[in-house]
């Protein structure tokens, strides 16, 4: 596929990864191989699904605090009064499309990911590959969670729906065919624009800062390189920089989470008129729960996918290194700061 898949093989084949990546199970999957690609979406279909089910009680809550932040004014508060209003139950409503949605759109998430990395990343030479990485991430995550949200939205939409309306039925069988008798097919896809304005900052931070921060713990934190270290250092190296992510997307992607919430709850609410009727101030709300929330869903979702990763032996590049012709050229530049 060009320099970029080329520097990958040649990062998993080198002698200072081979001893973390060439388990011998890792022969059976092909870096950049059709079945590399499967199986990376069914490790996002997992980790998100899963990390989303997880966490149902503190979404229907994080959900209800941005749709009525007078009666649920905080996150312990706002535990009391669901659960005096629906009881402990009713903390698990809509965990059936929390899951397909979150499953459906991991599965575009992750494995759309490594597919666009690849291509954008082929694209450029390897010496460019290295220096702009942080734009392919950012061009990648963009355009995988664009179309891992269609996957998500009528789900998302129902959802919403059966979590903050005290109308709506409480199962996802009865929810669904009621938005449709009300509103079609629009009723499904009409939270999409403001989906992708929630999904793709967090997706684009997600991925870029994971990335990044990867490299600069296993480059100034971790003590030892990432080739001497265990299967389990590795993986809390992972969690803990899922953590971090997670935290910076929490900030970045919650005012279009409040409109979504704002939009599916409200039948007759559009874009503009939740933004005008909610202001900048109305749109953080919630905030505190979310950054709970989505730090932790990320942190495992990061911790899940590489290991499934490293369970069913899939190629696991280290973080990007520098290519010799850079280093090379610093070399001969005296710039030796700059080489790690």
């Amino acid at each position: 596929m060009g320099p970029f898949l080329d520097l990958m093989k040649n990062a998993l084949c080198s002698p200072s990864s081979h001893s973390s990546s060439s388990s011998s199970p890792s022969s059976l999957v092909s870096f950049g191989s059709p079945k590399f690609y499967v199986l990376c979406g069914i490790g996002g279909s997992i980790c998100c699904g899963f990390t989303h089910l997880v966490i149902t009680p503190l979404d229907i809550v994080k959900c209800r605090m941005q749709v009525d932040p007078i009666k649920y004014s905080g996150v312990l508060q706002g535990f009391r009064v669901a659960v005096a209003d629906d009881g402990v139950r009713g903390l698990a409503r809509a965990w059936a499309p929390t899951t397909i949605g979150y499953s459906a759109q991991g599965f575009g998430k992750f494995g759309y990911y490594e597919i666009f990395k690849n291509v954008y990343g082929s694209m450029l030479s390897e010496e460019n590959a290295y220096t702009y990485r942080s734009w392919v991430y950012l061009a990648a995550a963009s355009s995988s969670e664009f179309f891992a949200d269609f996957f998500l939205a009528p789900f998302e939409a129902v959802k919403v729906r059966m979590q903050t309306s005290s109308t709506a039925p409480k199962t996802m069988r009865e929810c669904m065919p009621m938005i449709y008798k009300k509103e079609g097919m629009y009723g499904f896809f009409k939270g999409l624009p403001p989906l992708w304005t929630r999904q793709i900052p967090y997706t684009t931070v997600k991925f870029v800062c994971f990335e990044r921060v990867m490299e600069l713990m296993y480059t100034h934190i971790v003590p030892k390189p990432r080739s001497e270290c265990t299967k389990a250092e590795q993986l809390l190296v992972t969690f803990s920089a899922g953590y971090l992510a997670g935290i910076l997307c929490a900030v970045a992607s919650h005012p279009p989470d409040v409109l979504v919430s704002q939009l599916n709850q409200n039948p007759n609410a559009t874009l503009s008129s939740a933004a005008k009727k909610l202001g900048w101030k109305g749109m953080w709300p919630g905030l505190g729960a979310r950054i709970i929330m989505i730090g932790t869903i990320t942190a495992m979702q990061w911790f899940i996918y590489d290991g499934w990763k490293v369970l069913m032996g899939i190629p696991r590049p280290p973080p990007a290194q520098m290519p010799e012709s850079i280093r090379r050229k610093l070399q001969a530049e005296n710039k030796t700061d700059f080489i790690k």
